[in-house]
């Protein structure tokens, strides 16, 4: 068995899922579980924790089996730019409304990475832009302003 199984990227994503996993179970304790049929508050956080856990397992599992190692390094740029888009996408959400915070959340996060094509971010935008337009706004309901200048 290879023993450099902490050098490979599946690896690292099953161990982010059953952290989230347990995450969600330790915080879902404190509220009453209740029944299948009567759903309390800490019903779904702790069905979805044990579901990332499984999902997490398999992950690592086929981590450490595979032989496919990570390649690169840790990208500093992108561990700074992608909180920082969030981050943005939330005061463009209050101040600007939905549309345009998605537009700020796209445009900044792909300038975390090496090759950005306008064309492309454009294209990517548009689409996001749409189907999340379609999927909280219309499916959900959700109260939030599309442009809000």
């Amino acid at each position: 068995m290879n023993l450099d199984f902490y050098k490979k990227k599946d690896f690292w994503a099953g161990m982010m899922f059953l952290g989230i996993g347990a995450v969600a179970i330790i915080t879902s304790q404190s509220y009453p579980l209740g029944t299948t049929l009567r759903m309390g508050p800490g019903y779904f956080p702790t069905t979805l924790g044990v579901i990332l856990m499984l999902f997490g397992i398999y992950i690592l599992v086929r981590g450490v089996l595979s032989n496919e190692k990570l390649a690169g390094n840790w990208s500093p740029r992108a561990l700074i730019v992608l909180p920082l888009s969030m981050v943005l996408f939330g005061l463009a959400m209050y101040h600007l409304g939905f549309i345009p915070a998605i537009v700020v959340l796209i445009f900044a996060s792909s300038a975390s990475g090496r090759g950005f094509r306008f064309l492309h971010i454009l294209l990517l935008t548009v689409f996001l832009s749409l189907l999340s337009v379609a999927a909280f706004i219309w499916g959900l309901g959700l109260p939030y302003p599309l442009i809000n200048f």
